[in-house]
């Protein structure tokens, strides 16, 4: 969700930036970029290590309120092409499903702003016992589904999301934000789901299934 449906990504960081100063710390760019894609549990670890004296259920509350009082402020920004590919998929029947490790009421917020049923499966950080990049996030959803998870594409722009679904046993898709992909687990780099249509997604489960 965040980073690959909505560029919430700047949000996150200018929260955890807020909280780490909060308490007297520092927190950089890098250092932000180091937890993209990162279950908000963990995070938190690297938050109390930051000097943040605060549990964790109270950190993931604290950033995930702040989150979405930016979103109330300032709207959804959709990434390029997201919405168009994901109503188009919907169009045509395609079973979806939202695996993030943002938790439940942050999720909820975000589709409730699509104006058409987008998802039949929401999968949440705080729904699952291990966050990505385990595979417990991807197998969960294709389970919920009703699918084989190797009959799945799955669209990610961070490290830890494309080895989730990639371990899996998804076909994997990077799209690059914030983080460079060149190095992740991916079936296949797209720079920007704008001009991707439901055919594309369709050709790499046939790609896959060729060189099988």
């Amino acid at each position: 969700m965040d980073g690959t449906l909505v560029d919430t990504e700047r949000y996150w960081m200018a929260a955890e930036e807020e909280l780490v100063e909060s308490f007297g710390g520092r927190w950089t760019h890098e250092d932000a970029l180091g937890l993209v894609g990162s279950g908000l549990w963990e995070s938190a670890r690297v938050f109390q290590a930051a000097g943040v004296d605060l549990d964790a259920d109270t950190i993931v509350a604290r950033l995930t309120a702040r989150v979405q009082e930016q979103l109330a402020e300032h709207g959804v920004p959709w990434r390029p092409g997201a919405r168009e590919l994901l109503e188009a998929l919907r169009t045509a029947s395609v079973p979806t499903a939202l695996v993030t490790m943002s938790v439940r009421s942050m999720a909820d917020d975000v589709v409730r702003a699509i104006p058409f049923e987008a998802f039949d499966v929401i999968v949440t950080g705080d729904a699952v016992g291990n966050a990505k990049p385990h595979p417990e996030p991807y197998l969960t959803a294709a389970d919920a589904l009703g699918v084989d998870v190797r009959d799945c594409v799955a669209i990610e722009d961070s490290p830890a999301g494309l080895t989730s679904a990639w371990s899996a046993g998804a076909v994997t898709v990077g799209v690059p934000n914030f983080i460079a992909l060149d190095e992740a687990p991916a079936h296949v780099l797209w720079e920007t789901l704008a001009d991707k249509t439901v055919s594309d997604v369709a050709a790499l489960l046939d790609t896959r299934e060729a060189s099988a």
